[in-house]
């Protein structure tokens, strides 16, 4: 039998990642750049960087593990009530699994055929799929989807907080700037590539967002220097 790959597989931990790793970027090259435009000192620059890398990825992994959690607890039971339903009265769960089948094309006849087989093979698995819309593929993973956060979020951050270690204060807001919207671009091609989207769309989508996620920093952290 061939196994095709399809895209909605990779759902669960791509969003995960995409959002762990654009966040980690965007949101520590903003807070390097605003820091250096306040207060161009390395050491105040290096510190706001590590210490932007670690509450973010941590705070990434707690926020995607409850949103997922909740997920998972709503799944969990709609799937313990159709226990319930066909434990109780699995004539009416087939008969609305025959349904189902009829309402997207099948003649009555067959579609009662599918609904007695499926129901014979696995009657809990046909109703989570066919009448809840819950696949094995795309269920909800808390702990796969916050391990995935915090480590995209940290791959993003660690440029931002590399670049801030290396160059000199002169240089650091356009060198972070200039690196940070060049791999906001390769991460915006990359994760249209995998979802099936126009790549070009996704890496200016990506890069105009981190822009203007710099330049308010940057404009923020030159006021607040200058008041100081």
């Amino acid at each position: 039998m061939n196994n095709e790959a399809h895209r909605s597989g990779r759902i669960g931990w791509l969003r995960a990642a995409v959002l762990g790793a654009n966040d980690g970027l965007i949101s520590t090259s903003s807070l390097v750049v605003g820091v250096a435009a306040a207060q161009p000192d390395r050491a105040a620059v290096l510190l706001a960087a590590v210490a932007g890398m670690a509450a973010g990825a941590l705070s990434m992994a707690a926020g995607e593990y409850v949103s997922v959690s909740s997920q998972a607890d709503t799944e969990e039971a709609d799937m313990a009530r159709e226990r319930r339903e066909l434990a109780e009265s699995p004539e009416e769960e087939k008969e609305e699994l025959t349904g189902i089948y009829v309402s997207r094309g099948l003649t009555r006849a067959l579609a009662l055929q599918v609904a007695e087989q499926l129901t014979a093979h696995d009657a809990h698995g046909a109703h989570a799929r066919d009448e809840l819309g819950i696949h094995d593929h795309t269920r909800a993973r808390p702990i796969q989807a916050a391990l995935a956060s915090a480590a995209a979020f940290a791959a993003g951050a660690a440029p931002p907080v590399i670049l801030a270690a290396v160059l000199s204060t002169a240089a650091l807001a356009w060198g972070v700037t200039v690196v940070t919207l060049a791999l906001l671009f390769g991460l915006g091609s990359l994760a249209a590539h995998l979802g099936g989207a126009p790549r070009m769309r996704g890496s200016l989508r990506v890069a105009f967002w981190g822009a203007v996620a710099m330049g308010c920093t940057a404009l923020i952290g030159r006021l607040f220097g200058a008041v100081v």
